[in-house]
């Protein structure tokens, strides 16, 4: 008997350790940086979801426009896929933002010291407390508050990204 549930056991264990594997598939990292491809993925508005208990109601809302903090995601999350399907490239020009739709652009302004570009945004979040949208490195970088992790924003729609290719100078001249 001690044999016959010793095997259920290690039986048990593989099933549960193939779906975390299979789970983590889905987040793994699929490229490094001199792979990271710019563009391709897939038009996403969605529908109302749920995280932490906060109701998100994505939506294509061309005037909208709001204040509050922003934070930087970086190395977490590079190489890694977009909720549309692009690949993440934290040194490029890009946001996460719970409702927008993906790909679209946006003009985030630093309200702390006036600097202010557009970004392309491409992915969901931030899912944390009182933050309006996370930005890339790169993004973080040009707006100069990379060192203090967060600042407050300015977040205004802009428009719709293309698909394919890569805009990172386009938004960096903006």
């Amino acid at each position: 008997f001690g044999l016959l549930a010793l095997g259920c056991l290690a039986l048990a264990n593989c099933s549960a350790a193939e779906k975390f594997a299979r789970k983590d598939a889905k987040t793994q990292r699929i490229a490094e940086d001199a792979e990271i491809a710019k563009g391709g993925g897939h038009r996403k508005i969605g529908k109302p979801y749920m995280i932490n208990g906060r109701v998100y109601a994505p939506e294509d809302d061309p005037g909208y426009r709001a204040e509050g903090i922003a934070s930087w995601y970086g190395p977490d999350f590079h190489g890694r896929l977009t909720a549309n399907g692009e690949t993440y490239d934290m040194h490029g020009y890009s946001a996460a933002h719970p409702t927008m739709p993906l790909p679209s652009y946006a003009r985030v302004t630093n309200l702390h010291n006036g600097k202010s570009m557009i970004v392309r945004v491409n992915n969901r979040g931030p899912f944390v407390h009182n933050r309006l949208v996370d930005l890339s490195v790169g993004t973080a970088k040009a707006l100069d508050f990379y060192g203090r992790g967060l600042t407050r924003v300015r977040f205004e729609y802009v428009g719709r990204a293309p698909i394919e290719g890569s805009d990172d100078r386009m938004l960096l001249a903006t």
